[in-house]
């Protein structure tokens, strides 16, 4: 190559480098599509803490899907079991002679939370239920009329509630029918129908060939020879499903089903048709005795469009800089443009749509509700309501939707607002329920939809778009994360997904922090609850595990990145939560372990249960408050707020007493052990996990920290100091493990989702680098748990290499997360959605916050006394930039890095604390003041020049440091 050439050459790379930099940093984070949601997990989530909307996009018929944090099953009531404490010492007892499973019995017996409504009088009605609806057997018959039954398609994996049924649960009749071939009369035909929830009679021709209740077992009854005829024969299948989901649910493994075949084999068969008809009997069976609340959907609201669905030009996104989701296509050579959001100041869900011919734009707007008990009303010529009464609760809810047009003709009756030949138009929804506390539920909420609809009037959208998106603004503008763009960057994002890898696509991982930061400001707003298994997002009555807060690591993790990526603010849900429990959990420590304090079990709801739930094998676990603690003194750290803590500590001190009473020494070591407890999920019922005793020394050392902070209770905080050694430690095991329990039982095989024991290395700060030894084994112990797993597990993963300073291995969990959660044969496993949700499966948010911590870690690390700069930095991440995030000692950090290695760094110091920094092997310490500003480039791996900024007040006799 000439000389010439070359440098023309190198000068071309660097402008193009420089010009993928600026086009990294110019890229706008927003998820888009070619086509509208085909599924719920397609669609794009907005929220603003409190309101919550999920966009599909249709064309023709569009749908929002609606949820209001409040709105939940159940009502307040007593969750503790009165007397619980007198089986407390016979169940340690049982535990310490090595008796597991007479101590989970009698846990399970004597031990659980109470349920609602209570077993014994839900029993009796069940069966005179059940004996009523198996008393009609006509539908059975062989000749039974069912021209007039609706029709089915047939399996209904995830249950019959998505495939049209929603809320229904009860005794449903299913009809089909197959033919035999002359040369199977005389021979017994082995019917195949999968696996049903929950219980099934079937019948062929008239005649019961059998029965089972268990959801996990797949039914395969025989017809013997004599029932048979050639020709067509009738199949007939009650399904009774007393509560969640029902029907004929397939299999997952992918292998036929709904077939008849000769006994002895399956070559020689008949498939039975998909489509199937069916009967609801009766929905009304008692209700199921449950221990906590689900999270409810509120409402649907549809627009019908009067043009068709032949479109082109079809784009959907979500604009996370924005917090707007938009819909535009060309229909009939119409351009239309649709915009949506949820304002924050005006509490409402506004839509707005355009149309590029005047006079273009016709829809029907229409209200609707999973929730049997509702009503759509007129209110005025401009609004629509919706009335609902939750099922088995006390829960009521009201929506008005407000119409605004420039042009037109827009018209309301008591089932739909109408829209006729107008150019544009804008509809905002309101919503409250009467829900006024987790004691009290007599808010009243028409009026608050009066009121809310009374700040949205005569507001023109665009002041409504500016006010939402300059609030939104205020807390998303706080952090930023850029890596160059790839050459897949411009691609839709479930093709991103779907071709996901560092060398085309490394700024996906950026998009998935960013979407993550979204998805809280959406889902946990100050004055709102906080974000629960699925954020603010639900459409089930029955949702997975309730949709309720699962504290023994899922609520938890949704607020992991909330301090480090600077979102300290959408904490507070959390915390006022807290104040809740604890006051709770009191009565819960004082019924089930007679001690002080305020305990917390697995799981809570809307009503602040706090009792043992489900079943005694993983639902006696006594660590969920003092885990929730660690947030109250991390948010500390990361703020430096003195008088949060000062209100937060009384929480931290009464579970402090819980646990210096709870504590029991252990016959056989001597040291204070946790029992009962488990470690969650697995291993029953024992005396001691390794995850307990982590937290609890975690939750005295941070109560003592946060009195000296305050100047309190010092000789309760010298107590507690002297427990702490006291407490079994971490131990080492025969597999060079972690042990997870206090005897050496660990299985290396076990790859369990959970990976409790490491609790000590994340989210706390146990076991750190200062003791190498249990940092190497509790590796050791995530090598055996494998690099699979949930959506959530893999996020835990994430953050855990990322201590072990791994950051290629963290990477690779990141890469296991982004995974389509529905592979090409349909299956789902742990992933992420088109939408970027996270899949358990099914959906669960935690693994997007998790995941998002995770990436954190790479890059800051702060747990340990010092400032760890790209502690874990995947080499497959060369080159970044990140703004805005946070480090405990309330420190904000802006940090460039190019070709694996640090060029410069800039620290905001919030309180003036000395800044301890390290990169590489080199440390250095920094004096700061109160709101200055401190910058260097990096030279040689060595953080020195450092140069200061003061606020305009401090500025004289300040210069370079």
């Amino acid at each position: 190559m000439h000389v010439n050439n070359r440098f023309q050459f190198i000068l071309l790379v660097t402008v193009v480098s420089l010009f993928s930099s600026l086009y990294a940093q110019a890229q706008p984070f927003s998820l888009w599509y070619k086509h509208p949601a085909d599924a719920w997990t397609d669609a794009l989530p907005l929220g603003n803490g409190r309101l919550g909307a999920m966009v599909f996009g249709g064309v023709k018929d569009e749908h929002l899907q609606l949820n209001e944090t409040t709105l939940w099953s159940g009502g307040p009531r007593e969750y503790a079991r009165t007397g619980a404490v007198k089986y407390l010492q016979p169940i340690r007892q049982l535990l310490a002679e090595g008796k597991q499973k007479e101590a989970e019995e009698m846990g399970e017996k004597y031990f659980m939370g109470l349920k609602d409504p209570d077993d014994s009088s839900y029993n009796i009605q069940k069966q005179h239920w059940f004996t009523s609806v198996r008393a009609n057997e006509k539908p059975a018959a062989a000749d039974f009329d069912d021209n007039n039954w609706p029709t089915l398609l047939l399996p209904t994996p995830e249950g019959w509630e998505r495939a049209g049924l929603m809320g229904i649960d009860g005794a449903l009749w299913f009809r089909t029918s197959f033919n035999v071939p002359a040369k199977w009369l005389g021979k017994n035909l082995v019917l195949d129908i999968g696996k049903i929830r929950d219980i099934d009679f079937t019948y062929v021709n008239g005649r019961l060939v059998g029965s089972d209740d268990d959801i996990n077992k797949r039914r395969k009854y025989i017809i013997p020879a004599s029932l048979l005829k050639e020709g067509k024969n009738s199949v007939a299948i009650q399904v009774i499903n007393f509560y969640d989901k029902g029907g004929l649910v397939g299999v997952k493994s992918g292998a036929r089903i709904f077939t008849v075949y000769p006994e002895g084999g399956d070559v020689d068969s008949v498939a039975l048709d998909k489509i199937w008809k069916y009967y609801i009997q009766d929905d009304n069976p008692p209700a199921m005795p449950r221990y906590q609340a689900d999270y409810q959907p509120f409402a649907d609201l549809y627009f019908r469009f009067g043009h068709g669905n032949d479109v082109t030009n079809y784009h959907r996104s979500l604009n996370l800089d924005s917090a707007l989701a938009k819909v535009s296509y060309t229909a009939e050579g119409i351009n239309y443009n649709r915009e949506y959001f949820i304002s924050a100041p005006h509490q409402s869900v506004v839509a707005h749509f355009t149309a590029g011919k005047r006079g273009a734009l016709s829809l029907q707007a229409v209200l609707g509700t999973a929730h049997k008990k509702y009503v759509v009303k007129k209110i005025d010529d401009r609004t629509l309501s919706i009335s609902l009464q939750v099922g088995n609760g006390v829960l009521k809810g009201v929506g008005y939707l407000y119409a605004m047009a420039t042009d037109g003709k827009l018209a309301v009756n008591d089932t739909s607002i109408t829209l006729k030949n107008a150019t544009a138009a804008s509809f905002v929804f309101v919503a409250a329920t009467s829900f006024k506390s987790y004691k009290d539920v007599s808010a009243d909420p028409v009026a608050a939809c009066k009121a809310a609809l009374a700040r949205n009037k005569n507001i023109s959208y665009n002041t409504l778009k500016a006010a939402h998106v300059k609030d939104y603004r205020r807390l998303f503008s706080t952090f930023s994360f850029t890596v160059p763009a790839g050459k897949n960057t411009e691609l839709p994002t479930n093709e991103r997904i779907r071709h996901f890898n560092m060398q085309d696509d490394p700024a996906l991982v950026s998009l998935f922090v960013m979407y993550s930061r979204y998805l809280l400001i959406a889902s946990s707003r100050p004055g709102g609850q906080p974000a629960n298994l699925q954020g603010i997002w639900n459409d089930l009555l029955t949702p997975p595990w309730g949709s309720k807060y699962t504290t023994n690591i899922n609520l938890e993790m949704n607020y992991w990145p909330a301090e480090v990526l600077n979102l300290s603010s959408c904490t507070q849900p959390l915390f006022q939560m807290i104040n809740e429990l604890a006051v709770a959990g009191k009565k819960t420590a004082q019924q089930h372990y007679g001690a002080p304090g305020w305990v917390l079990h697995h799981n809570t709801d809307l009503w602040r249960g706090t009792a043992p739930i489900n079943a005694s094998n993983h639902g006696i676990w006594v660590t969920g408050g003092a885990w929730l603690c660690l947030h109250i003194w991390e948010h500390f750290l990361f703020t430096q707020d003195t008088a949060f803590l000062r209100s937060q500590y009384p929480n931290m001190l009464a579970a402090a007493q819980f646990f210096e009473k709870f504590l029991v020494k252990d016959p056989q070591t001597g040291y204070l052990i946790s029992t009962p407890s488990n470690s969650p999920e697995q291993g029953g019922l024992v005396a001691g996990p390794t995850m307990d005793h982590q937290i609890i020394r975690e939750l005295f050392r941070n109560t003592i920290a946060a009195a000296v902070v305050l100047k309190k209770d010092a000789a309760f905080m010298q107590k507690l100091h002297t427990l702490i050694p006291q407490i079994a430690p971490n131990k080492i095991g025969k597999h060079n493990q972690l042990q997870e329990w206090m005897e050496d039982v660990d299985d290396v095989r076990n790859q369990h989702r959970h990976i409790s024991h490491l609790w000590g290395v994340f989210p706390g700060a146990d076991i750190t680098w200062k003791d190498s030894a249990l940092m190497k084994a509790a590796r050791q112990s995530l090598i055996y748990r494998g690099d699979g797993g949930t959506g959530w597990s893999l996020a835990w993963k994430v953050n855990v290499w990322a201590r072990f300073k791994d950051g290629d291995h963290s990477l690779l969990m990141i890469k296991n997360l982004f995974t389509p959660a529905i592979d090409d044969r349909g299956r789902e496993h742990g992933g992420v959605y088109n939408n970027l949700f996270d899949a358990h499966p099914p959906f669960q948010i935690d693994g997007n916050f998790g995941g998002a911590s995770g990436i954190a870690e790479w890059l800051v690390q702060s747990h340990d006394g010092v400032i760890e700069l790209l502690p874990a930095l995947p080499s497959e991440l060369p080159d970044g930039e990140v703004k805005g995030i946070c480090a405990r000692g309330g420190f904000v950090l802006d940090l460039k890095w190019q070709q694996g290695k640090l060029q410069t760094v800039k620290i905001f110091s919030k309180s003036g604390n000395t800044c301890k920094l390290k990169y590489g092997s080199n440390v250095s310490t920094l004096p700061t003041a109160k709101n200055a500003t401190y910058s260097c480039e990096v030279r040689d791996g060595k953080l020195n020049s450092w140069t200061a900024s003061f606020p305009a007040q401090m500025l004289k006799g300040r210069g370079k440091k």
